[in-house]
């Protein structure tokens, strides 16, 4: 009955938080040193995956909307010619990318303006020598897409792999400083061993805090940029059929 009105009264905590500021007390500067990085670490840790999470959510929407839009129009340049944007798709700057470069292949130029469809109709159709200069055009588009979604992940994979061991380092360091201060005062005991120790496995501790987290969020972030990675090579693939069928002559590869 005491124990459970002592939980109920949130007093097991005290002792917690206590020991808490009693192993920090016990920790030695280079320890304290490895703390404050590894504070650093885990705030630019979970600043990233809140961030990306907040990114890919957006990229993911914007790539529903535009493949929507783009699947309902037959004219692959219907979206380009009516400067349509979706600056959060990836799918969009790949389209983006390829229009540009078709409508240059075809009109020489690529300003869109109130005679652009008249042009557009009285071109010629452009050869696949042509097209593959658009087909790498889109290509490097996914490239630049795909650097972009990876953007700041380094930071998530270095909290992953390097915390665990600056916390280690700062245990170690600790435990040589505890037992070089006990041979030095020449007495080898329990009591005089313990806060020294105490104070040196905060560092892992805290080290394996910060990489835990951010080993979760880097694995979730890594699929969620693939599933993205693979869309934006599909719709490249499916975006130069669209272009090959309706604007490339093949008869020039018959003669």
């Amino acid at each position: 009955m005491i124990t459970l009105c002592a939980i109920s009264s949130g007093f097991p905590s005290l002792p917690l938080a206590a020991s808490l500021m009693y192993v920090f007390n016990e920790a030695t500067i280079a320890g304290r040193v490895v703390l404050f990085t590894l504070f650093l670490g885990s705030i630019f840790s979970w600043s990233v995956i809140f961030f990306k999470l907040r990114h890919l959510q957006v990229a993911k929407r914007q790539n529903a909307y535009f493949s929507t839009l783009f699947r309902r129009e037959r004219a692959p340049l219907c979206l380009y010619k009516e400067k349509i944007n979706f600056w959060d798709s990836p799918l969009f700057e790949v389209y983006e990318a390829g229009c540009t470069e078709l409508c240059f292949q075809l009109l020489g130029a690529t300003e869109v303006d109130e005679t652009f469809q008249v042009r557009l109709e009285s071109a010629r159709k452009i050869s696949p020598a042509q097209m593959r200069a658009v087909t790498a055009a889109m290509e490097r588009a996914v490239g630049e897409a795909i650097l972009k979604l990876e953007s700041l992940m380094i930071i998530l994979s270095t909290a992953v792999s390097g915390a665990p061991f600056l916390g280690l380092l700062g245990t170690v360091w600790g435990v040589m400083d505890a037992f070089a201060g006990i041979a030095a005062a020449g007495n080898a005991n329990l009591t005089a061993m313990a806060p020294g120790v105490a104070g040196a496995l905060i560092t892992t501790v805290t080290g394996l805090l910060v990489a835990i987290p951010a080993m979760f969020g880097y694995n979730f972030l890594v699929v969620s940029i693939r599933s993205l990675m693979v869309q934006c090579e599909n719709f490249s693939a499916e975006l130069a059929s669209a272009m090959d069928h309706r604007y490339v002559n093949h008869g020039e590869m018959r003669r």
